[in-house]
């Protein structure tokens, strides 16, 4: 037979969906009683291959390629099953009584061996019907093509990609709980996002389902303040981009906001570059950064609108701390938030008074004092304070949105309570640490344990965590970070010597979800809403990623927590996924734990076993001008324009003023902002003594005739109150 070409684009394998070349297709003669037998199909199989296999065709009332072979081969056995029994075995004696060997018996033989080999021929022909039906409008057909495929050998070809049930999850009969309320819905999640919410939804076939009831869903958690890798003090942070990830996974978080801190001298596009490098082939989870300002000059300004418009970065950090290594001056600072608000960005603040920590540090090391306990006693609350204050009053100057990271200290989150009071768009950061534990560890009796305490500002004392929490529940402070920078005992020993070279950090991106649960869920002072906002959506507003991260609804990534407010855990060095050799909540039990982490809509923690996956992490781009911030602060700018007074001009008269010395010099300054050396032309007091009504004033006590000589004595001739008091004496 002529082999033909394919008649339909779907039979080119070059077209994907059909056969391989190596199938050969020639055209069937068939009678029409044959074609009788064929009924209607289903059109989406308009192409069957191997439709004999396929039991879920529907041929109608017609007989089936499936059921015609069955019949053939059933009736192949039956006739030779007949000439078997009818006419004899060939290996049994004839009816006749010849024996096997006559040649009667022979040619029987022969013709039974043939007409078997040909029914077995038959039975092994591997023919595939192929049907195709043109539909009109009206569903019925109109032509039938009927071929035979002459099978040669088949090469596999894949099925059309699918979402796999792995990318197909239902979760059922949980409560869903968001920033603003909590409700009972199913949350259907496919290809990274939730597609789905309500009851009784329609769902593909292949979904996995996962019993949530009695169970809350809510957003993974979104830890603003991490340091991945961080180089510090001649080491580098234990916990790099994936150990970091992978523990913030198992603990619930399933987004990290790192900071790109490189040292003086390195432009902030190299920093970010290197940063990047660093982060893309290890990351489990989705991540953003922050960018640190180390230094400030016109090529760093420069390059913060690349950043800002095409590396997808909108807050920066500065320092007011860590003097000759990260600090700016208040004059630098400034101009960093008059070049951050016309960008729409956010500046963060790391708030402390840098050359007050400097001049303590040198003070205790003097003293001898060279132990963790020193890096609290140079560090007293007021310098935290003092420098939020200043931060918050700089930025309310050119009214640019301020962020204070780690806010560790009740004086520190006083000054953002009352600068939000005021109605300062300013934003307050605890941290894990600053809520879970405190600064009494600074004085325990072993040097690690001290050590592993040791970070910058400093855990305070022992009512601190309770205060800030308080301010946290009640929406003082907005959003809760980790400030997650991890070093091991060896590292932390080389400050064993030198408070001040003790690398600055402590663990807490593993542990903060089920912390401030522990804190302020299970304490009563705060319920599952506000900790969602806590820990997810407020830090997805202010950085300008909501609702995609940070809510459960249509159209959200698909990275979800299936919450056990009941169950319980103990935080351990032993047991947790961080590198770190040291955890500082040893021992601390706490309620809340994440029984399935779901992380762009694939489950990375269930049953308590992790299954992060390294380098799948994608760059979160956090856009300029948050709605969440830069509403209020285009508001402010109206509002809080400085108005001119119009009034009619004074047209009265004006003195003139000639102010000459007793040498004839003319002053050039107003009286009353005369230079100081003019302040001390006044009349001498006669010689012998100081007339003190007319020298001149200063703070230091200087006064304009230190420098004249002095009598050694001065001999008075009239008693005490002149001669009036003769009598008297």
């Amino acid at each position: 037979m002529a082999e033909e070409e394919p008649k339909d684009s779907r039979d080119s394998p070059s077209k994907g969906g059909g056969p391989p070349e190596s199938v050969l297709f020639s055209k069937v003669e068939r009678s029409p009683s044959r074609q009788q037998h064929l009924g209607k199909m289903n059109t989406m199989f308009g192409f069957v291959v191997d439709a004999h296999e396929n039991k879920s065709l529907n041929f109608g009332s017609g007989e089936s390629p499936y059921h015609r072979r069955m019949r053939l081969r059933e009736e192949a056995e039956r006739k030779t099953s007949e000439r078997r029994n009818g006419n004899g075995s060939a290996e049994s004696p004839t009816a006749n009584g010849s024996s096997p060997d006559s040649p009667a018996s022979n040619s029987s033989s022969v013709e039974q061996q043939q007409q078997r080999r040909q029914a077995e021929l038959e039975e092994k022909l591997y023919v595939e019907e192929i049907l195709e039906v043109v539909m009109d409008d009206g569903r019925q057909p109109v032509a039938e093509v009927i071929e035979a495929v002459n099978v040669k050998g088949v090469v596999a070809q894949p099925w059309a990609e699918q979402p796999s049930a792995q990318n197909r999850i239902l979760l059922k009969g949980g409560k869903v709980v968001n920033h603003d309320r909590m409700f009972d819905a199913d949350v259907y999640i496919e290809d990274g996002y939730i597609k789905q919410l309500g009851k009784d939804l329609v769902i593909p076939g292949g979904t996995r389902t996962i019993d949530a009831t009695g169970k809350m869903v809510m957003p993974g958690g979104i830890d603003t303040h991490t340091h991945m890798e961080l180089p510090f003090g001649g080491t580098v942070a234990v916990d790099d981009f994936y150990h970091g990830t992978r523990a913030a996974l198992a603990g619930g978080t399933t987004m990290i906001m790192d900071f790109v801190l490189d040292g003086k001298g390195v432009l902030p596009l190299d920093a970010y570059n290197k940063w990047m490098d660093k982060a893309g082939a290890k990351v489990c989870c989705d991540f953003s950064f922050h960018m640190g300002l180390t230094w400030w000059n016109d090529k760093v300004k420069e390059e913060l609108p690349i950043l800002c418009k095409e590396k997808g970065i909108n807050s920066f950090k500065v320092f007011m701390a860590y003097k000759d290594l990260f600090m700016l001056r208040d004059d630098e600072i400034l101009d960093v938030l008059k070049t951050c608000k016309s960008l729409g960005a956010i500046v963060q603040v790391h708030a402390e008074n840098g050359d007050v920590i400097d001049e303590n540090c040198k003070k205790l090391l003097a003293l001898g004092i060279t132990g963790p306990e020193g890096h609290l006693m140079a560090r007293p609350e007021e310098v935290e304070e003092e420098a939020t204050h200043r931060a918050i009053m700089l930025a309310d100057q050119v009214n640019c949105p301020l962020y204070v990271v780690h806010v560790m200290c009740k004086g520190a989150a006083d000054a953002v309570r009352r600068a939000r009071m005021r109605g300062a768009v300013v934003f307050g950061e605890p941290i894990a640490a600053s809520l879970g534990t405190d600064g009494t560890h600074y004085f325990n009796k072993c040097w690690r344990h001290a050590a592993g305490h040791v970070m910058a500002p400093p855990l305070k004392d022992a009512t601190t965590p309770e205060y800030l929490l308080n301010l946290l529940a009640n929406g003082d402070l907005e959003c809760t970070g980790t400030d997650n920078c991890t070093f091991n005992a060896d590292q932390k020993a080389l400050g064993k010597d030198d408070f001040t070279k003790i690398p600055n950090g402590v663990n807490g991106v593993e542990d903060r979800m089920s912390v401030i649960w522990e804190k302020g869920v299970h304490s009563g002072k705060m319920d599952p809403c506000r900790y969602v906002a806590v820990t997810s959506t407020n830090a997805a507003k202010i950085f300008n990623i909501y609702p995609r991260k940070g809510h459960i609804a249509v159209g959200s990534d698909a990275d979800v927590l299936v919450w056990d407010p009941t169950a319980t855990r103990t935080i351990s060095a032993a047991t947790h996924h961080q590198k770190v050799d040291f955890n500082i909540f040893e021992g601390m039990e706490c309620h809340g734990v994440p029984l399935i982490v779901i992380s762009q809509g694939r489950v990375v923690l269930e049953d308590g076993q992790l299954h992060a996956t390294r380098g799948v992490g994608r760059f979160i781009p956090t856009p300029c001008y948050s709605q969440y911030v830069y509403n209020r602060i285009q508001t402010r700018d109206v509002s809080r324009a400085p108005q001119k007074v119009d009034r009619e001009a004074y047209d009265g008269p004006v003195i003139e003023i000639k102010m000459e010395d007793k040498k004839g010099m003319q002053l050039a300054e107003n009286p009353i902002t005369m230079n100081r050396d003019s302040m001390f032309q006044a009349r001498r007091a006669q010689p012998g003594g100081r007339n003190l009504h007319e020298s001149g004033f200063s703070i230091s006590g200087e006064q304009a005739d230190d420098n004249q000589p002095r009598h050694a004595q001065t001999r008075h001739f009239q008693p005490p109150g002149g001669k009036t008091s003769e009598g008297f004496w």
